[in-house]
């Protein structure tokens, strides 16, 4: 489980930078680029909290599997 985090965290820092050196190679105005890597950033974020919800998800449904094991037993 911590190898498959950690994968995951290193490919969305990937994505992110190669995003933004995309971003800042391209030709195009300033104004344009900053708000590229504005949009970026706020997209960025966003898959990022929804990993950290998708993983509280999981995480609490595995206590409550193991609660319930406890329970039994």
């Amino acid at each position: 489980m911590k190898n498959a985090s950690k994968v995951l965290i290193a490919l969305g820092a990937g994505v992110a930078i190669g995003g933004l050196l995309g971003v800042l190679f391209a030709p195009a105005k300033g104004e344009d680029t900053r708000k590229k890597i504005s949009e970026g950033s706020k997209k960025l974020v966003d898959r990022f909290n929804n990993q950290i919800k998708e993983g509280k998800q999981k995480l609490q449904k595995e206590l409550s599997n193991v609660n319930g094991e406890m329970e039994e037993a």
